[in-house]
This record gives C-alpha cells, structure tokens and sequence, in this order.
C-alpha cells in the first residue's frame, strides 16, 4: 500500500509540472503540496487500515474543498 502512495506522489508531481508549464502556478503549488503529502506518507510504513484511513480523509477534505470553490467563488463564464 506504501508504493501506491508513492505511485500517487509521483502523478500529482507530474500534474504540478504540467499545471506549471501551462502558467496555472496556484494548482501547480496545490500540486507539489500534494506530491509532498503522497511521498512522505508512502515512507511512513503504516498499516493498511491507516493508509485507506488517510486516503478516506484526504478525499473528503479535497470535496469539500472543491465543493466550496465551485459552490460560492468560481463564477460561470466568468472568462477573463
């Protein structure tokens, strides 16, 4: 279960470059906070039971993150 996270660190790694190359800095630095989160906990060496715990925990912040930002501050075709 370890390396899964380390799987995951690695992709949202390769999101923060691609996010940075296309000039969209704020989801890039989402990103490597996110890569840091993923790799640090794939060292930790934890019981699966606390990885799927983790992961639980980190979806449901992740929605109701992104549920709020699209719920009461993007604005529909706002454009630019």
């Amino acid at each position: 279960m370890d390396n899964m996270f380390k799987l995951l660190g690695f992709w949202s790694g390769i999101f923060a470059v691609m996010f940075y190359v296309g000039n969209m800095v704020p989801a890039a630095l989402l990103m490597v906070a996110g890569t840091i989160f993923f790799v640090l906990l794939g060292y930790l060496k934890l019981s699966e039971r606390m990885y799927i715990y983790l992961f639980g925990a980190y979806l449901m912040i992740f929605m109701v993150g992104f549920s709020y930002y699209s719920i009461f501050i993007h604005v529909p075709g706002g454009g630019h």
